[in-house]
């Protein structure tokens, strides 16, 4: 009787440890990046009543005769299957698509977490809601280095981009071979010198024979600027320029020699001449004015790009993830994040996109992947199997009771 009794109360304790397990998942059913856990039973020692024996040649064999003493919780396991996404609209809010953890640091501790739900301190770093700062490479003048150690990233609003003049340019387009002579066709670019102030500089095109146009640059107040341009002659059939007249130079008006020293250089090797309609559109020009960081945008290869006050996008750095050989074997740490375990291996570091490690979504969060109707019905299981082991004790107990009353 002893025997069914502690056998009934190790029953006991590994269902009281399942209905908290399951409680403690339909807890966090709508926290951001919870993995739900599971409960694993397996049985605890036999006691052999009768040995087992092997057959002979005169008798057959028999089985042994074993009474279990009980149940006990083989492991608790962590489901590490993807959450559902939930759109936020956040530009600070990400999403890991597939495998990888973000990296954190509180404190002196490195952690890894699922939860994507991050913000800016008054520093400008991004940190998770309890202050842990996210981890990854920044960029130096636009080039990020991912060889280099991780470290915090910080958003440096107000940033400025410095201003670059203009050096190249191009035009593509079609001049059409059946414009009369004499006829004008015009573009116009906008430029920077090295200040960073606009310049808004127009190209026309005047056919003057056969296959044949010049071109003439200007500046907005109509001055004429000095230029390489020759007598631009059209291959008749295939209606392209020669090599020698691919390019040429503008030199800024002599006002502007001050903060506009240099030529520019003017690509028309993509300029045709067909029977079309005639049009120009100015391309690949480069210089800017100056910016000032306004916002950032997530890419799925985790850059972080800053969007600055001159349109103009440049990367700020880029999110790191880790991935394990044995994720189950991560030691959770509180607040939806992860420590290195014994048994988890160390983390591999890397790029998101890359070496087994998913994609990022910007916008988005991971909800919990738990189950409700499986927890309901775990939750209704371990009931059962809670209530059925009181049973057995109240059956035993109420036996022993019979063996005393029988002195009576």
């Amino acid at each position: 009787m002893l025997r069914s009794m502690n056998s009934a109360i190790s029953g006991l304790r590994a269902h009281q440890t399942k209905l908290d397990v399951t409680g403690n998942n339909i807890a966090n059913v709508n926290t951001v990046g919870y993995k739900a856990s599971q409960t694993v039973f397996e049985d605890t020692l036999s006691q052999v009543v009768r040995n087992g024996s092997a057959p002979t040649a005169q008798a057959g064999g028999t089985n042994p005769a074993q009474v279990g003493l009980g149940v006990k919780v083989a492991g608790i396991t962590t489901n590490f299957e993807q959450g559902s996404a939930q759109n936020t609209g956040r530009s600070t809010d990400f999403m890991i698509s597939g495998d990888g953890f973000f990296i954190t640091q509180a404190g002196n501790e490195q952690l890894y977490t699922r939860a994507g739900s991050f913000s800016y301190d008054g520093a400008g770093n991004l940190v998770t809601p309890d202050g842990a700062l996210l981890q990854g490479w920044m960029a130096t003048d636009g080039v990020v280095n991912t060889n280099g150690p991780i470290r915090q990233l910080t958003v440096p609003f107000g940033d400025v981009m410095q201003p670059t003049e203009t050096d190249n340019g191009a035009v593509v387009g079609n001049l059409s071979s059946a414009a009369a002579n004499g006829t004008g066709v015009q573009t116009q670019m906008t430029m920077y010198d090295a200040l960073g102030k606009a310049h808004q500089i127009s190209l026309s095109f005047t056919k003057t024979g056969d296959n044949t146009w010049n071109v003439v640059a200007r500046d907005e107040n109509e001055a004429v600027l000095a230029s390489t341009a020759g007598p631009l002659a059209f291959n008749p059939v295939a209606g392209t320029l020669p090599a020698a007249s691919r390019t040429f130079q503008i030199t800024p008006d002599a006002s502007m020699a001050g903060s506009w020293p240099g030529q520019v250089t003017i690509d028309l090797a993509d300029l045709r001449q067909f029977g079309g309609p005639s049009g120009l559109t100015p391309a690949r020009v480069d210089g800017n004015a100056m910016g000032s960081l306004q916002s950032i945008s997530l890419s799925g290869d985790g850059t972080v790009m800053g969007v600055y006050s001159n349109n103009l996008r440049e990367p700020i750095g880029k999110l790191a993830l880790a991935t394990f050989a044995n994720p189950g074997g991560l030691a959770k740490a509180g607040n939806s994040s992860f420590r290195v375990g014994d048994n988890s291996g160390q983390p591999a570091i890397g790029e998101p996109g890359g070496g087994g490690r998913g994609s990022l979504v910007a916008g988005a969060l991971e909800m919990s992947n738990v189950d409700l109707a499986e927890e309901f019905t775990g939750l209704i299981v371990a009931q059962r199997g809670f209530q059925a082991n009181s049973r057995v004790i109240s059956s035993s107990d109420e036996v022993l009771q019979d063996l005393v009353n029988l002195k009576r």
